[in-house]
């Protein structure tokens, strides 16, 4: 709930029933009640205790939205390209209007665990590798990974162009063809270039959890649902001061 007074569009806007500007044309409409009683000023200020109601049905405020989305390979994980669909496109229009942008980037070939999110903070912090952040990803690969893969993971692996990786961790298979990889930093196309340096090439990426937050296995590909708060503040105990 918010801490003070709100303009009455952005209250409607923010519990992502409309953009701001439907918002406005709703409230002149007279289809917006305040206490019981019609108000047709969008910027008529309202109190956190107010009981808002859009044709009758009360409208609860949400000041940030945090999705947990199962991403589908062949989608774009940004909020608009011309080069193909986004993630954005897998929402209904309402969600689409709440400013939502992806926070940290899968491959367009890539799947899983993505949070969208209007929380613009949030989003810096998950992605930040100051924040220690750990994200888990399920790989598959095209030949077994070598041996003291492991000890390059933990050592920080260099990159083609020189670059060095913070420390992560590979827990390969049995038979080395596949592994889970956990890491706290997200250069571009990083799991695939660690790999790569190891003289592997990633066939299948799909990340499975963030901060401790496993992917919800009920969520099928392209689908998604809140945070839970329980999950909000097992992610956000990972922050480190930034």
């Amino acid at each position: 709930m918010p801490a003070s007074s709100l303009r009455l569009d952005k209250w409607i806007a923010g519990a992502g029933l409309s953009s701001r500007s439907d918002a406005k044309k709703l409230i002149r409409a007279g289809r917006v009640t305040v206490d019981g009683s019609p108000i047709t000023d969008p910027a008529a200020r309202c109190d956190p205790a107010s009981e808002i109601r859009l044709d009758g049905e009360r409208v609860a405020w949400q000041e940030y939205l945090y999705l947990m989305m199962n991403k589908p390979a062949g989608y774009l994980s940004v909020t608009r390209d011309d080069r193909g669909p986004t993630v954005l496109d897998l929402l209904p229009p309402a969600l689409r209007k709440r400013n939502l942008s992806p926070a940290g980037r899968l491959d367009r070939d890539s799947e899983g665990f993505l949070i969208l999110t209007s929380d613009g903070d949030f989003c810096h912090r998950v992605i930040s590798p100051k924040s220690g952040v750990e994200k888990e990803y399920h790989i598959e690969v095209d030949r077994p990974f070598p041996e003291g893969a492991e000890a390059a993971f933990a050592a920080g692996v260099p990159l083609e162009d020189g670059e060095i990786c913070l420390p992560a961790r590979l827990e390969p298979s049995e038979d080395r063809l596949s592994a889970r990889v956990f890491l706290s930093e997200g250069k571009y196309h990083q799991v695939k270039r660690m790999a790569l340096a190891m003289g592997t090439r990633v066939k299948r990426l799909r990340r499975a959890a963030i901060g401790g937050v496993p992917l919800d296995p009920a969520l099928a590909p392209g689908a998604y649902r809140e945070l839970t708060e329980a999950e909000l503040r097992r992610i956000n105990c990972h922050f480190v001061s930034i």
